[in-house]
C-alpha cells in the first residue's frame, strides 16, 4: 500500500497546495459537516479504500462509511458512501476522493461490460500496460473488480518476447533460446507472433505461451488448430466489444486488451457536504 499512500500524498499535495484559500477563509475550523457521494449514472462501484484514505490522510479524525462495497453495481441516484467529521476537511478532500473515484470505477464499469458480453464463455479476459504512470496497481485493482484478470504488472514480472526483441535477436528461436538460458525454469516464455510462420516457429521452440497479435479471425482460427493445446494462447491487437464473442469462439485462452484502461472513461459521481448540528 505504500505506493498507493504515496500517489493520495502526491494528489493531495497538488489540488491543495499551500493551502485551501477559500475553505480557510468562509469555514470556521470546528464546524462538523456530513458528505454523501451519490451516483449520477448506473457504474460498478471502485475504489472506497482508497477515498477513505484521502480523507484519512490529512484528518484521522474522519468517519467515513460505505453503503457498497467494491464491485457492487450502483444505480443512478444511489447514494455510495457517507462522510463525517469537520466541514473544512470534508472540503477539502471533496475533489481528490471523487477523482480516484470515478477512475477506479470508471474502468471497473467497463470492465464489467465487456465480462456481460462474454457471459458464461470459457475465455479469461486481461489487461495491459497500458496505464497512466503511477496508477497501474489501483488501475489493474480495479480491472479485478470490473471481473476481468491482470496481465503482467509490469516488465519484472513475466517474460514477453515481442516483435522488437524477434529483429534484435534475429528470430523468434534464437531469442527463446538466449533468454531461456538466462532465467529460472519456473518462468514461462510468452512470444508475440503476427503470422502462422511465427506461430510454427513458437511452438518449435517450446514457447509455454503464444500472443496472436492483429491477426484476423481466419489466421486466429489456423493459428489455434495449429497449436492444438501445445501452449496457452491469447489474442491482442484492437480488440473492441463487438469482436469479443467472434474471439472467444474461435478457442483462443486469453483476450487482452489496452481499452479495459486506456480508454475507460471516468464516471459521473458528485459529492454533497452539508452542516451539521
Amino acid at each position: 500500500m505504500h505506493s498507493i499512500e504515496h500517489l493520495i500524498k502526491i494528489a493531495l499535495q497538488e489540488d491543495i497546495g499551500s493551502g485551501d484559500i477559500t475553505t480557510e477563509n468562509l469555514v470556521d475550523k470546528d464546524i462538523k459537516g456530513i458528505g454523501i457521494i451519490i451516483a449520477k449514472e448506473p457504474i460498478v462501484i471502485a475504489g472506497l479504500d482508497v477515498a477513505k484514505q484521502v480523507f484519512e490522510q490529512f484528518d484521522p479524525e474522519i468517519h467515513f462509511s460505505p453503503l457498497c462495497k467494491d464491485g457492487d453495481n450502483i444505480k443512478n441516484g444511489e447514494i455510495v458512501l457517507e462522510v463525517k467529521g469537520k466541514l473544512c476537511s470534508l472540503l477539502v478532500g471533496e475533489r481528490t476522493a471523487l477523482n480516484f473515484l470515478q477512475r477506479l470505477s470508471g474502468i471497473a464499469t467497463c470492465v464489467r461490460s465487456y465480462v456481460n458480453i462474454l457471459g458464461d464463455k470459457k475465455v479469461r479476459l486481461v489487461d495491459t500496460r497500458k496505464t497512466l504512470p503511477g496508477w497501474r496497481v489501483l488501475e489493474k485493482y480495479a480491472v479485478r473488480v470490473g471481473g476481468g484478470h491482470n496481465h503482467r504488472m509490469g516488465l519484472y514480472d513475466g517474460v514477453l518476447i515481442k516483435d522488437n526483441h524477434i529483429a534484435i535477436c534475429g528470430g523468434i528461436a534464437n531469442a527463446v533460446k538466449r533468454i531461456r538460458s538466462r532465467i529460472s525454469h519456473l518462468v514461462k516464455i510468452e512470444v508475440e507472433v503476427s503470422d502462422l510462420s511465427e506461430v510454427k516457429e513458437a511452438i518449435s521452440a517450446g514457447v509455454e505461451v503464444i500472443m496472436l497479435d492483429n491477426m484476423n479471425i481466419r489466421q486466429i482460427k489456423e493459428a489455434v488448430e495449429f497449436i492444438n493445446g501445445k501452449a496457452v494462447v491469447e489474442v491482442s491487437g484492437g480488440v473492441t466489444k463487438s469482436d469479443l464473442l467472434l474471439l472467444a469462439d474461435t478457442g483462443v485462452d486469453i483476450i487482452s486488451s489496452g481499452a479495459l484502461t486506456h480508454s475507460a472513461r471516468c464516471v459521473d459521481l458528485s459529492m454533497q457536504i452539508n452542516k451539521t448540528r
